[in-house]
C-alpha cells in the first residue's frame, strides 16, 4: 500500500491488483523520434510571432476596458441628465397640452363670432 499526508493525516492508498502481481512491470515511456520531437519545440521564430500575438491581445483587451469605462460614463452622465431633465419635460407636455386646449377654446369663440358676423350681413 502506498502512503501519502492530507491536511496532516496520513492516507492508505489501496494497492491495485496489478502492482500486487509479480508479473506487472511498469511500461516505458514511449520514445519519440526526431520528426516528433522537432515538431515539438517551438523555435525562436516560432515563440516570437506567438509573443507578438499574446502582447497584441493584451493590448485588444486593453482598449477595450477602456472603452467599456468610457461607455459606462458616458452612460452614468447621461443617466444624471434625465433625471434632471424628466421634470422639466414632463412639464412642457403638460404646457403644451394647456396651449392646445387653450388653442381649440379660442378658435370655438372666433368660429362662433365670425358665424354671428356671417348671420349680421344678412
Amino acid at each position: 500500500m502506498s502512503e501519502f499526508a492530507w491536511d496532516g493525516e496520513v492516507v492508505k492508498e489501496p494497492v491495485h491488483e496489478l502492482e500486487q502481481r509479480s508479473e506487472f512491470e511498469p511500461q516505458p515511456e514511449p520514445q519519440h523520434s526526431a520528426a516528433e520531437a522537432a515538431t515539438l519545440t517551438l523555435s525562436a521564430n516560432d515563440f516570437s510571432a506567438l509573443e507578438d500575438r499574446i502582447l497584441r491581445a493584451v493590448e485588444v483587451v486593453r482598449r477595450e476596458r477602456q472603452a467599456r469605462t468610457a461607455a459606462e460614463e458616458r452612460a452614468a452622465r447621461a443617466e444624471s441628465q434625465l433625471r434632471v431633465q424628466a421634470p422639466l419635460i414632463e412639464q412642457l407636455e403638460k404646457d403644451l397640452g394647456a396651449l392646445r386646449a387653450e388653442r381649440d377654446h379660442v378658435r370655438e369663440r372666433v368660429e362662433r363670432l365670425l358665424g354671428q358676423l356671417d348671420a349680421l350681413e344678412l
